[in-house]
């Protein structure tokens, strides 16, 4: 139906949605330009297949209603119930350690989203690779500011943004990536995955192991980036961000008290698959964090050649 600004859709989920919590894992960032929080209110950005929209989602008193302005508006509108975990089933999946126990009974209306656009996911993550949270984030930040478009209807007075489309990123020159901060390894996988983007997108709905298998195939993208686009937009209960600087340690401290490595990490979640990522999930939201040890990683004063692969 329409509201007085947009489309508008009220859905009323069959499980306690937390629509923040769910809705967050899109947020890169505090000053994520695609992303923001008004009062109760989550307004998103997005290019959708049909052209840029913005979206507002809200929930009360357990209606979830969703209003969408420009050209994508259906779509997202459409979207709304897998973005909120509609399509994530939990059935099967057994706590086996008291902190995911803990973590069930605490936060069990949690679901997985799937988004559905890859490249909405691809890019930042691939621009997140090796690099502080903070060089990362004010590389996506600069992409969709020189780059990208204000979101439709009310997203321009919220100074809310879509990012780039495929065909634009095809066109951006090297060194407007060094500008960005953005060295030649990670701007090369962007690229190249811009290249083929259509046959990337057409991945949603194929299973995970080949999703990270076709993901991995392109120069630059490695399992840590194929996991992390499987989560977000592909809605994976099985993905896991082997690699990443942090998950393995709070997973380890959540457990017994220690940093995990890689190898233990996997060793650990075994019993769980094919929900690993459901049960790293519920470690993180349950467990106790690992303490901070030393001043936070300083960004980096060089952007080395080397081809990445995470």
């Amino acid at each position: 139906m329409d509201g007085a600004g947009g489309r508008v859709r009220e859905w009323r989920p069959d499980w306690p949605c937390p629509v923040g919590p769910i809705l967050r894992v899109h947020k890169r960032g505090g000053g994520d330009p695609t992303y923001k929080i008004v009062g109760d209110t989550h307004w998103r950005g997005i290019r959708t297949p049909d052209g840029p929209a913005t979206l507002a989602v809200e929930s009360r008193s357990g209606v979830v209603r969703a209003e969408a302005w420009g050209p994508g508006a259906d779509w997202v509108l459409d979207s709304v119930p897998a973005l909120l975990g509609a399509d994530d089933d939990p059935a099967g999946f057994e706590p086996r350690h008291p902190v995911i126990e803990e973590a069930l009974r605490r936060y069990g209306g949690w679901r997985l989203g799937r988004s559905g656009l890859v490249m909405e996911s691809l890019v930042p993550a691939i621009i997140e690779q090796k690099v502080t949270g903070q060089e990362a984030f004010a590389g996506f930040r600069m992409l969709v500011h020189r780059y990208g478009e204000r979101a439709p209807g009310p997203g321009a007075e919220l100074k809310l943004w879509v990012q780039p489309g495929a065909e634009t990123i095809r066109q951006v020159p090297s060194w407007e990536w060094l500008r960005m901060h953005v060295d030649p390894a990670r701007s090369r996988a962007v690229v190249t995955a811009a290249r083929v983007a259509d046959s990337l997108e057409r991945t949603i709905g194929l299973p995970g192991d080949e999703v990270e298998r076709r993901l991995t195939s392109l120069p630059g993208i490695g399992v840590w980036t194929a996991a992390e686009v499987r989560q977000r937009a592909h809605g994976d209960p099985d993905a896991v961000s082997f690699g990443d600087y942090h998950v393995a340690h709070q997973v380890g401290w959540a457990v017994e008290g220690r940093d995990f490595d890689d190898a233990e990490l996997a060793e650990f979640l075994e019993p769980w698959r094919p929900q690993r990522g459901r049960a790293v999930t519920m470690l993180l939201l349950g467990g106790q964090k690992r303490p901070r040890r030393g001043e936070r990683m300083a960004p980096r004063t060089h952007l080395p050649a080397r081809v990445t692969r995470r």
